[in-house]
């Protein structure tokens, strides 16, 4: 089933049932239908053909929610681009995609190559393209490009339904739920919010750009039941000061992905939503889940077993390392998933180079390293790029930073390697705290800990107003290593 008809399969079904919320704007599914019908004549009529890209440098607003639609409707390829990203990467990655048609804001208004929305949507309807072979493209993604250009990641209807579907499953979605639609819809947790939807009969509400406080007037008012979002963005729902203020009962299905969560967030977040499932979901652009662990209670921060599609290995960490290459259970290795899941990509587009880097033998190499405990469960400890080697011995940085952020007046913290004459490398702590903490204070509690070697503790506390952080909020290591922040 390619994603024409998965559309036209939930307005069947569904055809009263609110899809999109934006503002004032509210569409039920037969309503996203026929508007996604209308607006894919329009986009014929203006030149977009089956299998062309349409780019969109747009957030996330109904208008960009249309045209994804649409430009399935059509047979064509969706690439929604980052509006944060600077011109070089946009003009790079418009050239790389050939994108046929752009569509942009100006001044408020969507405007598709010479074309305004509005005057898409006056066209007539046209035929679903609902015979596109669903193992061809739908949606290219590009990768964040935090080290080099970024990559294209072509996404067929088929991986990407297979996504939905695991999604609605895993992260527990009933019939009528009601998700936030706040994560970049150029990210891979956005789009996948958005075509978990149609499984279930849901709702995307929109929410165009973040803002805590706005978010939280969302819930209460949409009566949002699902948050799919990155563990920055709960932090800044928990620690919001008339967070209070704001009717949270609603909402039954929290899930994080992009990074670990520490202990304290999982209890902050456990205190404000109470939530029917808790789950952390592993996963990449790529492919996109690896595994999933639904009980954060219970194991905050694990990242549990292999989800329903994948078949995962913990292999050496050496930078020739095949997938035969196993380490034994206990040891850590790098997370490779083969490629026959049904939710992955099968290359990157025109990167021969970095497919001969990340798929070797039929797997897909994550460059994450992680350890399986005695439970069967799946643990990450970091980044292969991210591992400080100090004094000869390996320090993750999560297992530091665990630690310190349980200090009761840290907000956050970042955990990187620096140079080190003697060390190779010293552990430095880059914190976000409140007013009049020290590191004193932080380094008393580390020595405290009963759960960190004296010798893993930060040798270095700098405390920052900030962390830098992607649009789709994971933190920057690169720049606090490169010391690119004030201090």
């Amino acid at each position: 089933m390619n994603l024409a008809a998965v559309l036209e399969g939930a307005a069947a079904r569904a055809a009263e049932r609110e899809a999109v919320v934006d503002g004032e704007l509210r569409l039920t599914y037969a309503q996203l239908r026929e508007r996604a019908a209308r607006l894919a004549g329009g986009l014929a009529e203006v030149g977009l053909g089956r299998g062309d890209r349409l780019a969109a440098v747009l957030d996330n607003r109904h208008e960009t929610v249309e045209l994804y639609w649409a430009a399935q409707w059509v047979g064509a390829v969706f690439v929604p681009l980052s509006w944060r990203s600077s011109r070089h990467d946009l003009d790079y990655c418009l050239d790389d995609s050939g994108a046929s048609l752009v569509a942009r804001d100006e001044d408020g208004f969507v405007m598709v190559g010479d074309a305004s929305f509005d005057e898409l949507l006056e066209r007539g309807e046209a035929p679903p393209a609902t015979d596109v072979d669903d193992r061809t493209p739908s949606l290219m993604l590009y990768t964040s490009g935090t080290t080099g250009r970024p990559k294209g990641v072509p996404r067929s209807h088929a991986a990407d339904h297979a996504g939905a579907v695991s999604q609605a499953l895993q992260h527990g979605l009933r019939p009528g739920d009601r998700t936030l639609g706040v994560m970049p819809l150029y990210h891979t947790m956005g789009m996948h919010s958005l075509l978990a939807m149609p499984v279930v009969s849901g709702c995307f509400v929109c929410q165009p750009r973040w803002d805590a406080e706005r978010a939280l007037a969302l819930i209460e008012a949409e009566r949002l039941t699902s948050l799919y979002l990155a563990p920055t963005l709960y932090h800044d729902l928990v620690t919001h000061p008339r967070r209070s203020d704001f009717d949270l009962s609603s909402v039954e299905s929290l899930a994080y992905a992009g990074a670990a969560m520490t202990t304290s967030l999982v209890q902050r977040c456990l205190d404000a939503f109470s939530p029917r499932v808790f789950l952390n979901h592993y996963g990449s652009t790529e492919i996109y889940t690896f595994s999933v662990h639904g009980d954060q209670a219970a194991k905050p921060g694990c990242a549990g077993r292999p989800s329903m599609n994948a078949m995962l290995r913990l292999v050496s960490t050496a930078d020739d390392a095949g997938p035969g290459d196993v380490v034994p259970r206990g040891e850590e290795g790098q997370v490779v998933c083969r490629l026959d899941s049904a939710e992955a990509f099968t290359g990157y587009w025109n990167r021969p180079d970095a497919d001969e880097k990340a798929i070797r033998g039929g797997w897909y190499f994550t460059g994450d390293v992680g350890r399986v405990d005695q439970e069967r469960d799946l643990w990450l400890v970091g980044r292969i790029d991210d591992m400080i080697v100090s004094g000869g011995e390996n320090v993750h940085p999560l297992e530091v930073e665990d630690v310190v952020a349980r200090h009761p007046k840290v907000i956050e913290v970042a955990v990187v390697g620096e140079p080190d004459d003697r060390l190779g490398q010293r552990v430095v702590a880059v914190v976000v705290v409140e007013p009049g903490t020290t590191a004193d204070d932080l380094d008393a509690f580390c020595l405290g800990s009963d759960s960190l070697a004296r010798w893993k503790r930060p040798r270095d506390y700098r405390l920052v107003d900030a962390l830098p952080k992607s649009p789709s909020g994971k933190i920057l290591r690169r720049l606090l290593r490169t010391d690119k922040i004030a201090t």
